[in-house]
């Protein structure tokens, strides 16, 4: 299990986390949600490692270090690199110390297995810039299973794709779990995290809400992680959030 207790983070002075307190267990599907400059990356990335909290501590409740994976969002630039799909994969598997500048057979095994897995290894020779944007979501993921973790982190994965697209996203997330993996996302989009997984974290600089979407996703608490007054509703015990009358119709 990771506990985070009272994290906090600013660039400069601009303070964007401060007394976030929450647990990730082994073998979850957590959604964070919150909207633009809530901090969502940030905190994807003082998990990853990559950033330092600027306050509190962050325990692993395992002797040995968790092995983390991280899919950027599909914006991030990487699409427009001239490499196949296989050499992206590739990539991920130099999180490990290497000795030797190449990849060996071993390692192109393995990442063939995992495009296999993940249904793109008929893709395995396509420039990046040749793939859709649900075909780039599954290199990347694949890319950060390369780094064989425990630990999954996918910034903003449904973004820029199309409903049936996101679909196959969520399925492939609900696969991963089932093989063991702890999988933490951020998504702007509250009704798919509503329906889809069991545990939503609610952001806006600090922990708003934490816990099941139906008891989690009040009109209180999207008011305090949005700042919108928007109703909810149930739809066959669902929580669905929706434009409030009082907004005139306006998101």
């Amino acid at each position: 299990m990771i506990t985070l207790h009272d994290i906090g983070f600013s660039y400069g002075n601009n303070h964007v986390l401060h007394d976030i307190t929450t647990d990730f267990h082994p073998g979850e599907i957590v959604g964070i949600i919150g909207p633009s400059g809530a901090g969502k990356t940030t905190l994807l990335r003082i998990l990853l490692g990559e950033l330092t909290p600027t306050q509190g501590r962050i325990n692993n409740s395992s002797s040995a270090n968790i092995a983390v994976g991280y899919v950027p969002q599909l914006d991030s630039g990487e699409r427009t690199f001239p490499l196949t799909v296989e050499e992206m994969v590739l990539l991920g598997a130099a999180a490990f110390s290497r000795k030797k500048p190449w990849f060996d057979q071993s390692e192109k095994r393995e990442a063939s297995r995992i495009l296999e897995r993940l249904g793109i290894l008929q893709l395995r020779n396509n420039r990046l810039s040749e793939l859709s944007g649900g075909q780039f979501q599954r290199a990347l993921i694949a890319r950060a299973l390369m780094s064989r973790p425990s630990l999954l982190l996918l910034d903003e994965p449904t973004s820029g794709i199309d409903l049936h697209t996101r679909q196959q996203v969520l399925d492939l997330v609900h696969e991963l779990q089932t093989d063991g993996f702890t999988i933490i996302l951020t998504t702007h989009d509250l009704n798919w995290v509503a329906a889809q997984l069991p545990r939503i974290l609610c952001l806006n600089g600090t922990v708003t809400g934490d816990g099941a979407p139906s008891e989690v996703l009040t009109s209180q608490v999207v008011r305090e992680t949005y700042g919108a007054n928007m109703d909810v509703i149930f739809h066959q015990g669902r929580p669905v959030v929706v434009d409030s009358v009082n907004n005139g119709g306006n998101q």
